[in-house]
């Protein structure tokens, strides 16, 4: 009689304990898919906006009855690898650290900057709820995000740019809340509250290239004014030629010969005559190197700034003998390579 209340005793020990194996939780685990933010080639006078997608997914297993699941999260966005602890705005480098701007957003208006939790500058994490069942073989829920981005107008250099958002510089911490039967309430933040928490990243690289770019901004027509009777001495004068090139565009400028050249010497004519006067120009003051058409040899180089660039054009005509009244004129066209 003792051996069997001992084996009664042992018997109802095991059944409550079988009983309570059940409220045992099943962790909750959150991944998340790489986006993309490739902006390709944007202008350094205009704005550039493209957008890049991904997904979170959350997955609940191992709760033997009919069970719901809900997650707090927080996803954050720092400055970037290359962002030098920029937030607003955010920034690209190219291989030579020259800055390209640009921003992260949350919303399709562009007005909500995507931040970071407990950030000073940019506090403002992207908040989600995920709500799911869990059945017995498991549950699991996907959300969308996209991310918002935009490159606005500025004086850029040239070149490809890029910021890497890896390590720390993303982050999705989240916190869970399970149970067996019904549906638990949401933990209280990303951070505590629920059964639970846990944190992951959704790397990317934000990508942009600014393409060597140039254009005149004015050239100057060069007069030689008056002279009574024969050119007895040398006639000087100077005009320029104005450009805006992207920061680090080589450039190159060249004149040609004019329409009335003979041989590498430059001539203005008078009207539909046969009568001209010679003339040359130079890309020194001095007047010893002149200015021509050969690229790498007698052009004017330079290098963009994303500013206007003046080059003066120092013309001369030299003392020669008396040709007829009238006005004398030649069209040189002038190049612009980069």
């Amino acid at each position: 009689m003792k051996w069997l209340r001992t084996g009664s005793a042992l018997i109802l020990a095991l059944f409550f304990q079988c009983l309570w194996l059940p409220q045992a939780t099943a962790a909750t685990n959150c991944t998340a898919t790489q986006p993309s933010l490739s902006f390709g080639a944007v202008s350094a006078t205009g704005m550039t906006d493209v957008q890049g997608s991904f997904s979170v997914t959350c997955n609940t297993f191992g709760l033997s009855l009919l069970a719901g699941a809900r997650v707090r999260m927080c996803l954050s966005i720092g400055a970037g690898v290359s962002g030098g602890g920029n937030f607003n705005p955010r920034r690209m480098l190219n291989p030579s650290a020259d800055p390209l701007q640009f921003q992260i957003y949350s919303d399709p208006a562009r007005t909500q900057i995507w931040g970071q939790r407990g950030n000073a500058i940019v506090p403002n994490p992207v908040l989600a709820d995920f709500d799911y069942s869990v059945p017995v073989l498991g549950g699991s829920q996907t959300r969308n995000f996209t991310l918002y981005g935009r490159v606005p107008a500025q004086a850029a250099a040239a070149g490809s740019f890029s910021n890497d958002f890896s390590g720390i510089h993303t982050a999705i911490e989240y916190r869970y809340a399970e149970q067996l039967l019904g549906t638990p309430p949401f933990p209280a933040s990303c951070t505590s509250g629920g059964t639970a928490g846990a944190s992951t990243s959704f790397p990317f690289i934000a990508t942009a290239t600014v393409a060597n770019q140039c254009q005149f901004d004015v050239v100057t027509h060069l007069s030689f004014g008056s002279v009574a009777g024969a050119i007895d001495a040398n006639r000087d004068q100077v005009s320029s030629i104005g450009l805006t090139c992207t920061g680090r565009t080589a450039w190159q400028l060249g004149l040609d010969d004019g329409q009335n050249a003979d041989g590498d010497v430059r001539r203005m004519r008078l009207g539909a005559s046969g009568s001209y006067v010679s003339y040359e120009l130079y890309r020194d003051a001095a007047r010893t190197q002149r200015w021509g058409n050969t690229l790498n040899s007698d052009t004017v180089t330079g290098t963009g700034t994303g500013a206007l660039q003046t080059e003066s054009v120092y013309g001369r005509v030299p003392a020669q003998p008396a040709v007829p009244a009238g006005s004398y004129s030649d069209t040189i066209t002038v190049t612009l390579t980069y």
